[in-house]
């Protein structure tokens, strides 16, 4: 912090969402999720990164926001992001603060999510995508929560274009709330398991799962407390005008490349794992 007081940096990133551990601990622990929120603190130029926006759909400017009730505890991540957005925005009003923020929606590709038990907690739940890759891993039916829902997705790499056309254009940037999405790739969960499985089983040789996908409850996989949007679509019309920005890579060519990933890194890891015998009780 006494760095940024300084001076000494042009840009920083605030990554603002604390979301590493899991999508479960987003209401098992929603005590962490709101203090790690909060607790951010205004710096002198941010370019501020928020994991998955729960809580609006599409216009940046004009969508209203989105809450659950109280007892399901998940929505307490999408009010601290709200929360300190609308701190940021309210120091840029009154103080001067120079800032962007971005609002993620799910950007994808290599080493962007955990495999639990492999790299990450084993009782942690990731982002959907590598939920799937690990039961495509592991060989164990894909798991539709609820049913599924509809997202869309963006390529890792087109997303860091953007974030760099941010820093490299600052007044076009300043004070803007930029979505960087890919609505081009808008697809149900259930379609997303389905070209997982074909994708995966070009790159690896193995027959597709033929008990795919099977669906659980939300209390099942993720326990109490859990609770979602339907379905969320980014509006680009600002990055688009303010930026020029448009993503470019397409959902079959990024699961591609992040299957392609996943299993180069973690498939020998997890088949020694699954060769291991279990304890007897």
């Amino acid at each position: 912090m006494r760095l940024w007081q300084s001076g000494e940096f042009g840009h920083g990133a605030a990554l603002a969402a604390k979301g590493d551990e899991g999508v479960n601990k987003t209401f098992t622990s929603p005590l962490i999720q709101l203090s790690w929120h909060v607790s951010t603190s205004c710096l002198k130029t941010i370019i501020m990164f928020k994991q998955e926006p729960e809580f609006y759909v599409l216009k940046e400017d004009a969508s209203p926001c989105i809450f659950g009730p109280i007892e399901k505890q998940r929505w307490s991540y999408a009010c601290a992001k709200q929360l300190i957005e609308r701190l940021i925005y309210a120091e840029g009003a009154e103080n001067g603060l120079d800032f962007t923020i971005v609002r993620p929606f799910n950007w994808i590709g290599p080493r962007m999510d955990f495999i639990p038990g492999i790299d990450g907690p084993s009782e942690g739940v990731p982002r959907v995508l590598a939920c799937f890759s690990n039961n495509l891993l592991s060989r164990e039916p894909l798991k539709l929560v609820d049913g599924g829902s509809q997202r869309t997705f963006v390529y890792i790499k087109d997303a860091i274009e953007a974030v760099l056309l941010m820093i490299e254009n600052p007044a076009r940037a300043n004070g803007q709330i930029f979505n960087v999405g890919n609505p081009n790739n808008e697809v149900t969960v259930k379609q997303l398991a389905e070209m997982m499985t074909e994708v995966y089983s070009k790159l690896s040789g193995d027959p597709p799962l033929e008990e795919h996908p099977i669906d659980v409850s939300s209390k099942e996989f993720y326990g109490e407390g859990y609770d979602d949007s339907d379905k969320r679509i980014p509006d680009m019309t600002i990055i688009n005008k303010q930026l020029g920005w448009s993503p470019k890579t397409s959902l079959w060519d990024l699961l591609e490349s992040t299957l392609t990933y996943q299993h180069r890194t973690y498939a020998e890891a997890i088949k020694r794992t699954m060769a291991k015998p279990v304890a007897s009780s």
